[in-house]
């Protein structure tokens, strides 16, 4: 029994109640968010020490013996996707700090975005689906708060189908999870995936496997992203880039911790339509990103287009193609972040989001200007950025398993992906200056350090992939054997 998993959910809920009750004091809402943060972070890094030198970390909470308690599992794939969410949760909320406005801080912005965090960090550690159900909905509701604060009219049309759609997933949910139970009498994943492999995944197993990808691929904006570009648009600048940074990739997560944990029996139904999907979502998202003059709708098609990419890995069911997704989702988590928090300082200080409209913007912002190429470069996987290390593997593990023309689009988007990107650096900030800073609309003082820090990860992260390589192999290893999570979960005890 390790107590150190559950706190990653336990500290920022905790935290986000004692906000609530110090509502006026934001001077300690700030420092009570950001020790929460750190603390998180840190009680991560050391379940990734701990896995990697003892194995998988499970608590059974209330000491019910699973698959009857509640399960709390910390695998080496959840706890790296817990560092880099915490990584770029901290410098959202420090970015929020200088922009988000004394209003919004009033309601509740703050105690919001650690319940955020509590669903995010709950829904990679739980064991059990329907409380993967419940951490998905503490997320969302806390998302739905964030996306209405300051309640001007794009935010509440853009909320409205926000909400629809995720309300509709969410009953899709349920309605999967009862089938589930109904087949299998167990909700537990562990159990779950001994009971699947028991029965043989039949016909009615699969088709609630393709239900649950629905969900999830509702949640993750794969193919079904009809939703994503208006509603990660609307918002300011730190909502729009948490939830372009962590929203998706819980929805990208559930879809690998289920199609690896339990219904891994029939790849070639399950995970080529995986990879179908995953194509027409590059090819779809690419071509909005070159489509439109708007710097929100850009970066906002340009999130589509990674999630597309990521689950080609997952299609591919490879070691290296699975190792490819894992780099590339700690990547994208990281530039996702920091790509939306500068392009919301672009926009904060020209007043508009039309690229037409200014340009030139790097000879009075020439640090702003350069973080913006290197995240640019790095999003399109330019080496040797954090993005190519990510894509090499994945662009490998659908050629080994002879998925060469899922590769070949991952390839071809990646270039749509890196015009996109440069249309805003060449019309936005080269070329002759239109604006001086005497006309600008705001500053970049201050907010400057948060999105500092995420250039330097981004430039760490890409030279010094063979640092994390050893954790990234633990993590595939334990998604391609089930076996490792399930006895981390029961352990010596019988299972029932």
């Amino acid at each position: 029994m390790n107590n150190l998993v559950i706190l990653p959910i336990i500290i920022p809920f905790i935290s986000g109640m004692i906000m609530v009750v110090f509502r006026k004091n934001i001077t300690l809402q700030k420092w009570l968010g950001v020790i929460a943060l750190l603390s998180t972070g840190f009680v991560a890094m050391m379940l990734m020490h701990q896995i990697k030198s003892e194995g998988i970390q499970s608590i059974q909470v209330g000491g019910w013996q699973a698959p009857f308690g509640i399960t709390v599992v910390a695998d080496m794939f959840a706890a790296l996707l817990l560092v880099a969410a915490f990584l770029v949760a901290l410098a959202c909320f420090v970015y929020s700090f200088f922009t988000i406005g004394n209003d919004k801080e009033k309601h509740y912005y703050y105690p919001f975005f650690l319940f955020l965090m509590t669903g995010v960090n709950g829904s990679f550690l739980t064991g059990d689906m329907f409380n993967l159900f419940v951490f998905f909905e503490v997320m969302l509701i806390s998302s739905y708060v964030l996306i209405t604060l300051g309640g001007s009219k794009g935010q509440l049309r853009e909320s409205f189908k926000y909400v629809l759609i995720n309300v509709i997933s969410s009953f899709l949910f349920l309605v999967a999870l009862a089938y589930l139970y109904g087949v299998t009498g167990t909700l537990n994943m562990a159990h779950l995936s001994l009971r699947v492999a028991e029965a043989g995944q039949d016909g009615l197993l699969t088709t609630i496997a393709i239900l649950f990808l629905i969900v999830f691929s509702l949640k993750a904006a794969l193919l079904l992203f009809f939703w994503l570009p208006g509603s990660y648009s609307a918002p300011p600048t730190a909502v729009a880039a948490i939830f372009s940074a962590l929203l998706t990739k819980v929805g990208i997560y559930a879809i690998f911790r289920v199609f690896t944990l339990i219904f891994y029996h029939e790849p070639q139904i399950t995970h080529v339509l995986i990879g179908i999907m995953g194509a027409l979502t590059m090819i779809l998202g690419a071509i909005g990103a070159i489509a439109y003059w708007d710097i929100r709708k850009i970066l906002a098609y340009n999130v589509i287009v990674s999630v597309g990419l990521i689950v080609a890995g997952l299609a591919a069911f490879t070691y290296s193609g699975l190792l490819g997704s894992i780099y590339y989702l700690i990547h994208d988590i990281i530039i996702k972040g920091l790509i939306f928090l500068i392009g919301g300082t672009v926009i904060a200080l020209t007043g508009t989001a039309k690229l037409k409209e200014f340009s030139g913007l790097i000879r009075n912002h020439p640090y702003l200007g350069w973080m913006f190429f290197i995240s640019a470069l790095s999003l399109a996987g330019i080496p040797p950025l954090s993005g190519f290390v990510g894509k090499i593997f994945i662009t490998r593990g659908t050629f080994e398993a002879e998925l060469f023309w899922l590769g070949a689009i991952g390839f071809m988007t990646s270039l749509m992906v890196l015009y996109s990107v440069m249309k805003i650096f060449m019309n936005g900030f080269w070329g002759e200056t239109n604006m001086s800073i005497e006309m600008e609309k705001g500053s970049t003082k201050r907010v400057i350090l948060p999105i500092a820090f995420l250039t330097v990860l981004t430039i760490a992260l890409g030279f010094g992939a063979e640092g994390i390589h050893d954790y990234v192999s633990i993590a595939v290893e334990g998604l391609l054997d089930p076996s490792i999570y399930i006895e981390a979960v029961f352990g010596n005890n019988p299972i029932p």
